[in-house]
């Protein structure tokens, strides 16, 4: 659009509401140290209210009619999202545009201090007593230098949200909710011709502004196998293995990316078939966190079985990865990770709120919104030696760091073949904030 606004329309006769799905390109690694949590506050702030709706009222009203609205917040995004009738997206996109043209009519500083209350409630919850909560927080801030924009989370210092002035809230909130930083997908039951002049009624007279970017070098792999300790009260021991690899856009994702799946993703993966069926871990897992500026973060996890040392674990995680590394993966294993992306990939795209996120996540992510249609020939043109190339080159295991989540010693227990407190699997690893 004439004001920046990039608009993408996914038609789908085959039902009847329409996703809308709205991601700006602000997230934690747009803020700088001292001034840390203003994309998370902001999307609170979003739901409290704008020149022409009371604080609660865009929910609300969404709701009412039958839909559905949520946000995240990652470190490098903020995405808004509704589900609605057809009927509904007049409501939905003139919600959507009345906040982003006045919200700061009603950011006063009753409006910023209260969301910064539930900012730190959030924050309680999910970090600070939860089991093995600040494991993440830990691990990012060891991974990356202090001054590092990945090194602090989307949840931001709650002291620094405290010092936060109302003109620092407004500052950043010029800065990048912009016509420019936004993209915005419909997908459902929608005439591309409609879907585009219904964005343009609703969005085309809010002017655009300069986006503010910046540059990110990327760090070079982790060498000498740095160690951090943490303990806490958990009720059992986890091994975390860590590499800094290129950003998601590059080429080496997708083959890494495949890899991981082949290592973790099933029962019979390599991972779960050496640690787990021997009773040395009860649970594996991989991870890739996804980050678009510079690098992103590879993870291996283990649950420690009762009486096993995460040295043990540590030592036998990397034996099978050392020979995943220097040899790839075996044709058959090939064979069903790609036949088990078709299923899942094809699986998520059958929502239309999941598509239009990835829609909006390919334009963002790789400047392209049609990436979406060529990831799964990207993934069959994969070959054994294009992932063991790429496993070579960034997740030897002489390039890991290594992070140990350890009992207190009280909580301790005699071995038994009963796991304590039940079932007890390690946490996903948060890398965006829900509402």
């Amino acid at each position: 659009m004439p004001n920046g606004i990039r608009v993408a329309i996914n038609p789908d006769p085959w039902v009847s509401g329409v996703a809308l799905n709205l991601w700006y390109g602000v997230g934690s690694v747009h803020e700088v140290p001292g001034k840390t949590g203003f994309a998370h506050l902001f999307e609170h702030l979003m739901f409290s209210g704008s020149a022409q709706v009371g604080s609660g009222e865009h929910l609300g009203l969404i709701q009412a009619m039958g839909g559905s609205c949520n946000a995240t917040t990652s470190f490098d995004r903020t995405n808004y999202f509704e589900t609605v009738p057809l009927g509904g997206l007049d409501l939905a996109l003139w919600l959507e545009a009345e906040r982003l043209s006045s919200l700061l009519d009603r950011v006063d500083q009753v409006n910023v201090d209260t969301q910064r209350e539930v900012v730190k409630e959030e924050k309680r919850q999910r970090y600070d007593n939860q089991p093995y909560g600040n494991a993440f927080p830990e691990i990012m801030k060891f991974l990356f230098p202090a001054e590092h924009r990945y090194a602090h989370m989307p949840i931001g210092s709650m002291e620094d949200l405290d010092q936060a002035t109302l003109d620092d809230v407004h500052g950043f909130f010029h800065r990048h909710y912009n016509p420019g930083n936004l993209i915005l997908t419909l997908s459902g039951a929608i005439d591309p011709d409609q879907g585009f002049e219904l964005v343009n009624t609703y969005f085309g007279e809010i002017p655009g502004r300069e986006v503010h970017g910046f540059s990110q070098s990327p760090l070079v792999s982790l060498e000498g196998i740095p160690r951090l300790e943490l303990r806490g009260d958990v009720p059992q021991d986890l091994v975390y293995c860590c590499w800094l690899a290129p950003a998601i856009a590059d080429d080496s994702n997708d083959p890494i990316g495949l890899g991981l799946s082949i290592l973790a993703d099933s029962m019979t993966s390599r991972l779960h078939t050496d640690l787990v069926r021997n009773n040395i871990a009860d649970s594996v897992d991989t991870f890739d966190i996804g980050l678009a500026h510079g690098n992103t973060v590879i993870m291996a996890t283990a649950a420690c079985s009762e009486s096993v040392s995460p040295q043990i674990v540590e030592d036998a995680m990397m034996t099978t990865w050392s020979r995943f590394c220097e040899q790839g993966p075996t044709d058959a294993e090939l064979h069903r990770a790609k036949k088990a992306e078709d299923r899942d990939y094809l699986s998520e795209l059958s929502s239309i709120e999941n598509r239009a996120d990835h829609i909006s996540a390919s334009w963002q992510l790789f400047s392209d919104p049609t990436e979406i249609n060529r990831h799964l020939s990207i993934i069959h043109a994969l070959t054994a030696e294009d992932i063991r190339q790429q496993f070579q080159t960034w997740l030897r295991p002489d390039n890991r760091a290594v992070v140990t989540y350890r009992r207190q010693s009280w909580f301790r227990v005699q071995a038994s073949s009963t796991p304590i407190l039940g079932s007890s699997q390690p946490l996903t690893l948060p890398n965006s904030i829900r509402v």
